[in-house]
């Protein structure tokens, strides 16, 4: 019932917009459901044409469930473009029949701004964080987004590196979990939960470690592994859907075949082993600013714009 709940709901909200006299050209809706079909419903309503933006778990997850599944390929057979944050994610649509000059890959970007290198010593010390090596792991506290890997993989390190220390930032319904498995492990006095943080405060805590761990089973293009590198730390990641793309070079960090902490350790210990000088995991992410995907999307969308007023019942 989501999308159609969400088109109705919507429909009122445009329809008001259109009666005060402004009025639009395309639709842009991301995450394929329930929003892209709740857009592909509003714009069979409203006769514009729309795009949906694919951006993890709307393909990788929702797909396995048999009526959502087919919402979303009626909604990508009418959408005038599919987009993929990552090459990953377009091969799901790809496998639908979708015509290939509707398939866009248009990743995500980071905000270089925002999300910038500070003296490591200097945040350390504002922060009050100790060890050697300091690691960071960022994300909602579900199991899906492998904390408790992270968490595992630090027991494992404390063999090679005593003062290892582990940061968890984040809130959600495994913190119990996670605390009860780092007092099994021993590892307790090594873990710090911080609790939710506001992303612009991120930059502090980047800066302040030596590596990033991701450890999730699913993601499309995750966020933290460019916010850590555009602060200059290197990360060690799951090798899934988009994170290969993103994690392209040593000098960004390691990727992960096995999801499991004696795996994370050992690359972590292999990324330490030949760590890379900050400046350049600097200028890694700055490959990854937002112009780019800007530009492509703006071309698009005056595309569909230009092919709408050429063929105004297509």
């Amino acid at each position: 019932m989501a999308p159609l709940t969400m088109a109705v709901g919507a429909r009122v909200a445009v329809q008001k917009l259109l009666d005060e006299g402004f009025d639009f050209d395309v639709i842009d809706a991301h995450y394929y459901y329930p929003d892209g079909v709740a857009a592909a419903i509003l714009a069979k309503y409203f006769k514009k044409p729309f795009t949906v933006t694919a951006r993890g778990t709307d393909l990788n997850l929702i797909p396995q469930y048999t009526l959502p599944r087919r919402m979303m390929q009626w909604a990508s057979n009418r959408a005038k473009a599919s987009i993929g944050v990552c090459s990953a994610l377009v091969d799901v649509l790809r496998g639908w029949n979708i015509p290939p000059d509707r398939l866009h890959v248009m990743r995500n970007g980071v905000d270089l701004a925002r999300f910038k290198p500070v003296p490591q010593n200097e945040m350390r010390s504002e922060l009050g964080l100790t060890g050697s090596p300091l690691l960071i792991s960022v994300g909602y506290l579900i199991e899906r987004k492998g904390h408790h890997i992270a968490i595992e993989a630090l027991a494992n390190l404390l063999h090679t590196y005593p003062q290892a220390r582990l940061i968890i930032v984040g809130d959600g319904e495994e913190r119990e979990r996670l605390a009860l498995l780092s007092k099994t492990l021993g590892v307790q006095n090594c873990v710090t939960f911080t609790g939710a943080l506001p992303n612009v405060d991120l930059c502090r805590w980047y800066s302040a470690a030596d590596v990033m761990i991701l450890a999730s089973s699913r993601e499309g293009w995750a966020n933290v592994l460019l916010e850590s590198m555009a602060c200059g730390t290197p990360v060690v990641a799951a090798r899934i859907w988009g994170t290969p793309e993103v994690v392209a070079d040593d000098v960004a960090g390691r990727l992960v075949d096995q999801r499991d902490g004696k795996a994370f350790a050992t690359a972590i210990s292999a990324l330490l082993s030949t760590y890379p000088d900050r400046a350049k995991v600097r200028a890694y992410a700055e490959q990854f600013s937002w112009q780019s995907t800007t530009e492509a999307q703006l071309a698009l969308f005056r595309h569909i714009t230009n092919d709408q007023k050429s063929s105004p019942n297509a």
